[in-house]
């Protein structure tokens, strides 16, 4: 009801969420009416949104945030509400416009591959004609399959700001790291394609909420930062737990995920032992290594060096661990260094050059990667 969406507004507002970027308030699917006005106009359920969606986006701009909707690109919504077929595609964007709406995700529940190859450009074409700016999320290449030659990310970039590419994330550990696993497996597709303005989404952070640990959940933030994602909470913030709010409210890892480069980061190492390491190139040549233990029995001791993670030969670095705060100046390429994950979760690191490298480390192009090493 509207008085979810309030409450959560104010907590985003009242809590220290909205100061550090978190500011869309999003609408899933249901909100609807069964039925379009005479007039062919989506309506909100009246019992649950009795002010109507204009009123509620007022309220959340009043709290300095930002509003999003669901809307589906088909007869109905994957909920069975009411869809948007191609002849509504211009009416609901006007709708959703003069509503105040911020964003939109349009999703692909009973449409035809030929319905979606026009109405996901067309609702792009709709939303820019409104004048008003509205964040854009397709699911398009999700029922697609995700990859080419049925996916073109080219003409992704340039319609949408953001996509889900797989399946819906469910609330378990396996299902984080099955999103993971087909990221990493794709990552030469998938990794160029990302850039400001347009982002691969691997669907939601589930952290606080039931089916993962505190190892998890750190582990989710630490990957889907690494990923260059949209941090989406789907959580209660009204009874978020204070380690689940301190997950989520980490500066530094904030910071590193919404680095201006936009650059997604790799899977680069992957062990037989069942430890995973990511890289991702942020700006003034720093990097954030992420090491991933897939563990279950016990503390896992890694020892590796930078050389052997493919940085430049001959560079110095101060390392920052992004939960704990620990520092450690003067590491250099060759040296070696060990971490100690703990199962199921991550040891994450902030690197910025003290010497300026010889060379600025460079993400391999398609085709060229590292890909995963099995040592």
């Amino acid at each position: 009801s509207e008085q979810l969406f309030m409450e959560m507004a104010d907590r985003l507002a009242e809590d220290s969420w909205r100061e550090l970027g978190y500011q869309y308030i999003n609408i899933d699917d249901c909100w609807s009416a069964k039925q379009r006005d005479a007039s062919g106009r989506l309506v909100p359920d009246p019992k649950r949104f009795p002010r109507g969606i204009k009123a509620l986006a007022d309220y959340v701009h009043s709290r300095g945030l930002k509003l999003g909707i669901y809307a589906d690109l088909g007869i109905l919504t994957c909920g069975g509400y009411p869809g948007t077929t191609l002849d509504h595609v211009e009416q609901d964007a006007q709708t959703f416009a003069q509503w105040g709406v911020d964003m939109l995700k349009l999703d692909g529940c009973y449409s035809s591959e030929q319905e979606q190859a026009e109405g996901y450009p067309k609702m792009s074409e709709a939303l820019n004609a409104t004048g008003r700016p509205i964040v854009y999320s397709c699911s398009w290449p999700a029922y697609q399959g995700g990859l080419p030659p049925k996916v073109n990310y080219t003409i992704l970039a340039e319609i949408c700001n953001l996509w889900r590419n797989y399946d819906d994330i469910e609330d378990s550990w396996d299902s984080v790291l099955s999103i993971v696993d087909w990221f990493s497996a794709h990552q030469d597709v998938l990794q160029p394609a990302a850039g400001p303005g347009h982002w691969n989404d691997p669907d939601m952070l589930i952290i606080g909420n039931f089916g993962l640990s505190y190892e998890q959940s750190r582990s989710q933030m630490a990957l889907w930062t690494v990923m260059a994602a949209p941090l989406l909470m789907s959580t209660d913030l009204r009874t978020l737990s204070p380690s689940a709010k301190e997950i989520l409210q980490n500066r530094l890892m904030i910071q590193i995920n919404q680095d201006p480069l936009g650059i997604q980061g790799r899977r680069i190492v992957k062990e037989k032992f069942h430890i995973e390491v990511f890289l991702r190139p942020l700006s003034q040549a720093a990097s954030t290594l992420v090491f991933l233990s897939r563990r279950t029995d016990m503390p896992f001791r890694y020892t590796t060096s930078l050389a052997k993670l493919h940085f430049p030969g001959n560079a110095v670095y101060e390392v920052q661990d992004v939960y704990s705060g620990q520092i450690i100046s003067g590491l250099k390429t060759g040296d070696n260094f060990t971490v100690v994950i703990n199962p199921s979760g991550v040891v994450m690191w902030y690197l910025s050059p003290l010497a300026p490298p010889w060379r600025l480390l460079r993400q391999p192009g398609p085709g060229q990667g590292i890909g995963p090493i099995v040592l």
